[in-house]
């Protein structure tokens, strides 16, 4: 069964790149197959060194996937899915030293409830009175999410440095990905696993339930494509906060979770944070000139070399910049 976590896993990784990927389909595929073979074989082989920079984060999500079934392992799903969002955190923090990107008050302030609520999660998971699973360590847990934050926000940043630095399509690098992470994952099956594969087969162990693991995993990747291309940064803030509560019903109803007024409070901040910084520009900037003109009429002028004000649509809407970088999105 051991050697399903890493296969599995593995093959949801691959099916989530290139499934991604497939949403953003590139020129090649407009044509036929031997095209599209041509194409491949240009882009992958012939041109290997900028294939191979795909190399290392791919090596990352890898091992990003393996520390979450470790993390998940040790942790109450609850607590993981709340402690897991410390991504966005090593997301940030990673663009600002390698996009030289800059986060404004409000963000910094999001980042610093964000690392509150975790903490105050962990703080309650350290010292709940609650019954605990035999085979479960807290500590393992913790260290398995934090270093798969840290290398979820450093891949994530990577991939979209690589992005913006080459003419590569998402599909194309997409597909490098998977290839790369297939490739890496069977090695590390066989170095930690080999000799049990060899004697029950690769698919000894896949139940029913592995397979909804794999699939699922593999469905994620599509959803995080389709968000990237057709929805806002609200929608996916309240998304995460869905994620966290049901998580928490879930641990609840089929793990016997305790729910104390600790982890509602760390849980709390940590949508609230999520919410925060996922606030488009525009709006904050609307909310503090709503602010401003209800506390009596004035004649607002815009200075000259500052930005004009957020524009309405013809319906109404507020037309907002992006507010979190695209390298969050990545699943």
């Amino acid at each position: 069964m051991a050697a399903v976590g890493v296969g599995g896993s593995t093959a949801a990784a691959g099916a989530g790149a290139v499934s991604a990927g497939a949403l953003e389909p590139g020129s090649a595929t407009a044509g036929n197959v031997k095209h599209l073979v041509l194409f491949l074989h240009e882009a992958v082989l012939v041109q290997y060194v900028d294939t191979l920079k795909l190399a290392v984060p791919s090596l990352i999500y890898t091992l990003q996937n393996n520390l979450q079934y470790v993390a998940i392992s040790n942790l109450p799903a609850a607590t993981f899915q709340v402690t897991y969002q410390l991504k966005i955190l090593t997301t940030a923090l990673f663009s600002v030293l390698m996009l030289n990107r800059s986060l404004s008050r409000l963000q910094w302030a999001s980042l610093l409830l964000l690392f509150t609520g975790v903490a105050i999660v962990q703080a309650q998971q350290a010292g709940g009175s609650g019954p605990r699973p035999l085979d479960q360590n807290p500590g393992v847990g913790l260290a398995a999410v934090v270093a798969s934050c840290l290398s979820s926000g450093f891949a994530g940043v990577y991939f979209e440095k690589i992005l913006k630095g080459s003419s590569g399509s998402v599909w194309l690098r997409n597909l490098q990905l998977g290839l790369f992470g297939t490739a890496l994952g069977l090695v590390g099956l066989w170095w930690a696993e080999g000799t049990a594969v060899a004697s029950q087969g690769f698919f000894f162990g896949y139940t029913p339930a592995v397979w909804g693991v794999v699939l699922n995993q593999a469905f994620g990747g599509l959803l995080v494509a389709v968000v990237v291309k057709y929805a806002d940064n609200i929608l996916k803030g309240f998304a995460t906060s869905l994620s966290i509560v049901l998580s928490t019903v879930a641990s609840i109803r089929l793990f016997g979770f305790h729910l104390d007024p600790l982890f509602a409070l760390g849980a709390g901040l940590v949508i609230g944070a999520v919410y925060l910084y996922s606030l488009p520009r525009g709006a904050v900037k609307a909310i503090a000139s709503a602010s401003a003109s209800a506390s009596g009429p004035c004649i607002h002028q815009q200075p000259p070399g500052q930005p004009p004000p957020p524009q309405l649509s013809s319906r109404g809407d507020l037309i907002t910049e992006p507010f979190l970088p695209k390298s969050v999105l990545v699943k």
